[in-house]
């Protein structure tokens, strides 16, 4: 296993508060294969720790570019049912692609944007033949959007969160915009924001886990942590797990058309 912090726990080292435990969960972007052995991973991890109040964070953007929108959905829906009625918690963050399918659904100048960035794999996972798509004027996809996706899934997707903060931690789906406190974060940068918060060497308040940019590896900082691995073009989906002042990585990687789990520490 690969060291990800030099030296020993501070003090000072942010914390989640005692017997707590939190996994959160980067882009996922449609690749369903990813997320259900990342869940296995995580209920199993999870498991073997031992008892605690174990919180599970999507950090947004189930959704799009991948092959598997709607089963993420379906998923995602399905284990935080399970969750919550055993009495665990499980909160899904709203990403700016679960943004632009609600806004296309009124609008089709955001339907072009949602297309252009993955769209057209999510509509056709919600069942629009990739003919009658590839086929179809802008006002006619956009009335076989309205009929596929359904009330459900529009008031499922309805109740993503915009942050979440746990201990020293807030959670986001792009970032924050510095110098801003969190409750006072516009949606828009909480959702599509890069600089200047990716740059930035401030402290925020709280460390704060993020995904929306991809990047090659987890980039851990003082006052960030970035977990988007890029999922559906990597192969690779990444969690953070943080217990105490411990942050560890559990990713769910395909080689060579196999699904295999790595933990790091």
């Amino acid at each position: 296993m690969r060291k990800l912090f030099a030296g020993t726990a501070s003090a000072s080292a942010p914390r989640i508060p005692d017997g707590e435990r939190v996994f959160a969960i980067g882009d996922i972007h449609g690749r369903l294969d990813l997320f259900e052995a990342l869940m296995g991973a995580i209920e199993a991890e999870d498991e073997k720790r031992g008892p605690a109040q174990t919180t599970i964070i999507l950090l947004g953007d189930l959704i799009d570019r991948g092959p598997a929108s709607l089963g993420v959905l379906a998923l995602a829906r399905q284990w935080q049912m399970e969750r919550r009625a055993a009495g665990k918690a499980m909160h899904i963050l709203m990403g700016n692609h679960e943004e632009m399918l609600i806004h296309s659904l009124d609008r089709i100048e955001v339907l072009r944007q949602f297309v252009q960035h993955g769209g057209r794999e999510t509509l056709i996972s919600f069942g629009i033949d990739e003919k009658t798509y590839t086929d179809a004027s802008w006002e006619e996809l956009h009335d076989l959007m309205q009929q596929v996706v359904t009330r459900e899934w529009i008031d499922f997707i309805g109740t993503f969160e915009a942050s979440l903060r746990i201990g020293d931690y807030a959670f986001v789906h792009a970032g924050i915009r510095p110098g801003v406190a969190l409750e006072e974060q516009t949606p828009a940068d909480l959702r599509w924001i890069r600089e200047p918060f990716l740059s930035s060497e401030q402290p925020h308040g709280s460390v704060i886990v993020h995904g929306h940019t991809i990047i090659d590896k987890p980039e851990i900082r003082r006052n960030r942590i970035g977990i988007d691995t890029g999922a559906y073009q990597s192969g690779r989906l990444t969690a953070l797990l943080l217990e105490g002042e411990e942050k560890s990585l559990l990713s769910t990687m395909v080689h060579e058309g196999q699904i295999s789990v790595s933990f790091e520490i």
